[in-house]
């Protein structure tokens, strides 16, 4: 207890130098922290970015070209499935819910998705949150769009807007729909998905722009204008048929079933289905594999926190040596006093132990308020849902090995401080 007493006045007499080290082991800390729990989480989001559903239907293909093309608009799918038989397998036992999907238009290199108002009611992302709106409401009409949050803010749209739609997906777009514009109605609130990034139209408009059932479609589209958004339940349930129509084929289609025991059943007859050639996943696991290969980011996130800790720590180490010869005068002083080497080797020992104590207790504290400031612009802009909560045993194990770590380099100038102490001259001789 004495030498601590005593480690601490030494400390504080040198306050200036040891809170700048402190101070540099502080904020190592906690990028390491952080650092640490964005990786864990970034993955557990990334998992996410689909969440409750259970398979992801499609034409054959990859399993992870299959996600990447109906989740995160990726890529395109060589061919798409037909009407028939997205029909036929959403009518199946045990399927909840069915969100037909149709790819392959774009707006300013932003990608176009046709789809039902089952969409906005059973997609989910990150923890099972559902979408929500930041203004407007969903399509009621055959030429009306909700935007993603990304695409209103990045190009300025505001409810009322006339947007113009285009074939082709990306930046390559060959013919614009000029003679079809598309009114918007809702605008989604941000969820950090590929969602932020898409313009929704009803399915039925997917084949209208087309040229598909044209003189019916117009007949709609002039009867929608004429109607105000407010609308009873039952004339809302018309207009959903209408928006859906009964195109020959979409992209993909997402399924969600009554219990998780339907899931592998109904995959395996998909995957086996006859009449054409399709694939069905399980979003989750692609997902997990699809991080495996992203792994090299995770190595790289580690590899950089931990030499910024190795820095702080050679900090430290600097920091303690270069004081040593300042300390000539304290460390004869105690040993006039009867102080033996051990004594100062201790001394010197428990003062690293202390600075590096002290900075992992500041460090995690700056790590929980970094955290929760900054938690909410991570789900909205990067998509990545921190968890708050108490430190994992991996992140204490870290702790404990920076301690660890800090009093081992503490031991270099407490050696030094040892033998210098001898050679000094500061041995008292009796």
């Amino acid at each position: 207890m004495l030498l601590i007493k005593l480690a601490t006045k030494s400390l504080l007499n040198r306050k200036a130098s040891a809170l700048l080290t402190l101070f540099t082991i502080a904020i190592s800390v906690m990028l390491l922290m952080s650092i640490e729990r964005v990786r864990v989480d970034a993955k557990s989001s990334f998992s996410n970015t689909i969440s409750g559903t259970d398979l992801i239907v499609g034409a054959r293909t990859g399993d992870i070209q299959l996600l990447l093309s109906s989740v995160f608009r990726i890529g395109h799918a060589n061919n798409g499935v037909s009407w028939k038989s997205y029909q036929f397998i959403s009518g199946q036992r045990g399927v909840k819910w069915a969100i037909p999907m149709s790819l392959g238009d774009s707006h300013k290199g932003l990608a176009v998705l046709g789809t039902n108002k089952d969409y906005f009611e059973h997609y989910r992302f990150a923890k099972k949150q559902s979408l929500s709106f930041s203004q407007g409401h969903e399509f009621n009409h055959l030429f009306e769009v909700v935007l993603g949050a990304e695409v209103a803010s990045s190009l300025g749209y505001q409810l009322g807007d006339e947007v113009v739609i285009a074939h082709g997906m990306g930046n390559t777009s060959f013919h614009n729909h000029d003679d079809n514009p598309f009114k918007v109605v809702g605008i989604l609130n941000s969820t950090g998905t590929p969602v932020d990034k898409t313009l929704h139209i009803p399915l039925a408009a997917i084949e209208a722009i087309h040229g598909g059932h044209a003189h019916q479609h117009e007949a709609v589209q002039a009867d929608a204008n004429d109607h105000d958004h407010d609308h009873d339940h039952d004339h809302d349930q018309h207009d959903d048929v209408d928006l859906v129509g009964t195109p020959k084929q979409i992209t993909a289609f997402l399924l969600g079933f009554d219990s998780p025991l339907y899931t592998l059943q109904v995959r395996r007859n998909i995957n086996q289905y006859k009449d054409e050639a399709l694939l069905a996943i399980m979003p989750g696991v692609t997902l997990r594999e699809l991080w495996e290969m992203l792994s090299i980011v995770e190595k790289i996130l580690l590899l950089f926190s931990i030499v910024v800790v190795l820095i702080s720590l050679l900090g430290m180490l600097t920091s303690l040596l270069s004081s040593l010869n300042q300390r000539r005068r304290e460390l004869a002083i105690l040993r006039s006093v009867g102080a033996r080497p051990w004594h100062i080797f201790t001394l010197i020992s428990v003062e690293s132990l202390l600075i590096t104590g002290l900075g992992c207790i500041v460090g995690t504290s700056l790590f929980y308020a970094l955290m929760l400031l900054g938690a909410d612009y991570l789900q909205s802009h990067a998509g990545i849902s921190l968890n708050i909560a108490l430190l994992s045993s991996y992140e204490l194990m870290l702790l404990a090995a920076i301690m660890v770590a800090g009093f081992i380099v503490g031991l270099i100038p407490a050696t030094r401080a040892y033998f210098y102490s001898l050679a000094d001259g500061m041995s008292i001789k009796i």
